[in-house]
């Protein structure tokens, strides 16, 4: 079940779900998550059985940044997720991003995870595409988990960028 908008509001206010909440980023089955910094992710990188070679990551100081066709960068959320044991989410575009040609890259968030969230942006079109820090960029949507879970505990808890 997906969490409806009185049900996240609750949780959200009694749970600390979302730290640097915004009621007007509060939607009717989501929430809209906001640009607070951008990172330029280069060199080389792998994922391999032997283990990972994660990219070099530098902060982009600017307010505003273009992204000029095929660039990609990370960006890092102005909320804090605060996950409980019950609760995963999926991080999905606004649909004003794709009909700007740009897409966004994210992964599940799992049970467990508290942190800022960091994901990846990318213009996908053949024009230059303007960002700016603090527009909501992307929804997050909470659901329900049953069946029992062990709580995240990887490398990026607590909102590490690499």
């Amino acid at each position: 079940m997906i969490l409806g908008r009185a049900l996240l509001e609750k949780r959200i206010k009694e749970e600390n779900l979302i730290e640097n909440y915004c009621e007007d980023c509060l939607e009717s089955c989501g929430y809209d998550l906001r640009v607070k910094t951008f990172y330029d992710a280069s060199g080389e990188a792998a994922m391999k059985l032997s283990g990972r070679v994660m990219p070099e990551v530098k902060e982009i100081p600017e307010n505003e940044i273009v992204l000029k066709p095929g660039d990609y960068v990370l960006m890092e959320t102005i909320e804090k997720i605060n996950m409980p044991k019950d609760l995963a989410a999926r991080v999905l575009n606004k649909s004003s991003l794709f009909r700007c040609g740009a897409s966004t890259f994210n992964a599940l968030v799992d049970p467990g995870f508290c942190g800022t969230l960091t994901f990846g942006l990318k213009n996908i079109s053949t024009h230059d595409f303007v960002v700016e820090k603090g527009v909501k960029i992307a929804q997050i949507v909470f659901e329900e988990v049953g069946g029992g879970v062990v709580p995240y505990s990887g490398r990026f808890q607590g909102g590490k960028i690499i």
